[in-house]
């Protein structure tokens, strides 16, 4: 007992002088307080002038971003790994690679703002305020899940945050409906409605786009262009691969979505435009996903491992940030390999909760069907199986 005290003695006493020396090594540290970049110039369809061609970025919003976007990086390689373990089942589609268009659009917006998107969810889920434990404990199953451990990967749920939409395009008019609303009830509040460049050649988005337009909604109409609907690369899948301009009759832009930092700027812009009353706007993100399709697809029978490996070493939207905190004296690249470690012991954690927390119980199948009804029965799958449904 002697022993085992004073190891644990030992460790906190480690831990207090490695942050102690931390601390001592940020104040010494001459960082910058801010930096401005050059950003890429947005492509414009109706527009007469478009998002800032600079950004500023402070030092905390830079450690802030780079936290969450690795984060989200190394959720996504978990999610990978439990699945292979056979602890996630079903659909899974993962977003590493698209990190800068989650954080970067969460960025540009308030959280009062509302948000819908496709099956390619973990990412909005976690900037929308989910933690990690509730992604993987909903994406294994388990009760300390978003969702109780009934929705799985494609049905995850928060404040101002709709999901998490398994059919393709389904969330297009829906997020609309959601504008309906922020303007009906006139909070100055708007949507963004998020879909896949697959998504964007289905009939239900091109509806939504007329009511939008028609009723003047506060929609941010928001195409993720990461090059490929499932395996088929977009140029042999769309007549037009311009799908910001694919609103016809509403405004849009091009962005880069691979930088954090112009995607941030757009969403402001669009946001903005959408609040002073204009209508809806188009923009299209263009990005790239590592990983296939989904867990089922390994993703190199439609395209060449070289072409992955250019975009992790050319534009990989991490790295990209990292060299410009690094560079400009806002950070160093020790204070961000501790935030790394940090992270990485963050999603073990959430990871050991997920694979130990228990399963709902069966008799919890009905609940939650309706938010604030009294109970009621819920047939099961023949008559003689009877469920009770609670808010």
């Amino acid at each position: 007992v002697k022993n085992m005290l004073a190891a644990f003695v030992s460790r906190v006493l480690r831990r207090i002088a490695q942050k102690s020396a931390h601390r001592v090594l940020v104040a010494s540290c001459n960082y910058s307080n801010d930096a401005t970049f050059e950003i890429k110039k947005c492509d414009l369809y109706l527009l007469e002038e478009g998002p800032p061609v600079t950004a500023v970025l402070t030092r905390a919003e830079g450690l802030k971003y780079y936290r969450m976007m690795l984060t989200v990086r190394h959720m996504e390689l978990k999610a990978d790994q439990l699945y292979k373990q056979k602890f996630i089942r079903g659909f899974c589609h993962l977003c590493d690679g698209q990190e800068a268009c989650c954080v970067g659009l969460e960025a540009g917006i308030k959280p009062s703002d509302h948000v819908i998107t496709s099956y390619r969810a973990h990412g909005i889920c976690y900037t929308r305020g989910i933690s990690v434990r509730s992604i993987l404990s909903e994406l294994t199953g388990r009760r300390g899940g978003c969702a109780k451990g009934k929705g799985g990967s494609m049905h995850m749920y928060t404040k101002n945050f709709y999901g998490g939409n398994g059919i393709v395009g389904a969330q297009g008019p829906l997020g609309t409906g959601i504008a309906l609303a922020c303007k009906y009830k006139g909070n100055d509040e708007i949507c963004l409605t998020l879909y896949g460049d697959g998504a964007a050649n289905q009939g239900q988005i091109a509806e939504a786009f007329n009511m939008a337009a028609l009723w003047k909604l506060p929609c941010v109409f928001i195409c993720e262009n990461n090059l490929y609907g499932m395996g088929t690369s977009n140029v042999r899948a769309a007549a037009s691969t311009d799908y910001y301009k694919r609103g016809s009759f509403i405004p849009g832009l091009k962005v880069d979505g691979m930088d954090i930092l112009c995607v941030r700027e757009a969403t402001k812009f669009a946001g903005d435009y959408c609040r002073s009353g204009k209508g809806p706007i188009v923009m299209e993100l263009q990005t790239y996903r590592y990983h296939g399709h989904s867990m089922s697809d390994p993703g190199v029978s439609y395209r060449t491992r070289e072409e992955i490996q250019d975009m992790r070493s050319k534009r990989d939207p991490i790295t990209l940030l990292q060299d410009r905190m690094v560079n400009s004296k806002l950070t160093t690249v020790e204070e961000l390999k501790e935030i790394g470690a940090e992270v990485r012991k963050e999603i073990d954690d959430a990871a050991q909760f997920a694979t130990t927390d228990p399963e709902p119980h069966l008799e919890e199948l009905g609940h939650h069907i309706y938010s604030s009804d009294p109970s009621f029965e819920v047939r099961g799958a023949n008559p003689w199986i009877r469920f009770k449904s609670i808010s």
